[in-house]
């Protein structure tokens, strides 16, 4: 199934890696490259990942605290945030 990411996801995703590749340099390479396995998985699988909130699924990232957030749609899946896992926990909530 197709993926699409928000516009706010889009840019969670783009700092997070910025952060990673500051601390060290290719991290943020090795966090885009978990992100993406994340994203095949859950285009492959929608349906697997346990609900979050109402009908937001989550994916929890193995090796960084992030979390994947998305919903599916009739066509596409919406991803709505890439979270981390420790700060503000709901900020996202009334995205979709």
């Amino acid at each position: 199934m197709k993926v699409i990411f928000s516009e706010f996801a889009k840019l969670e995703l783009e700092d997070a890696t910025i952060f990673y590749e500051m601390e060290y340099s290719g991290l943020g390479l090795r966090f885009r490259e978990e992100i993406w396995k994340a994203i095949k998985r859950i285009s492959d699988y929608p349906m697997e990942w346990s609900v979050d909130t109402g009908e937001i699924r989550k994916y929890v990232l193995h090796k960084f605290p992030y979390k994947i957030l998305y919903s599916i749609e009739t066509d596409h899946i919406l991803v709505i945030a890439v979270a981390h896992q420790h700060r503000e926990p709901d900020y996202w909530i009334g995205r979709n």
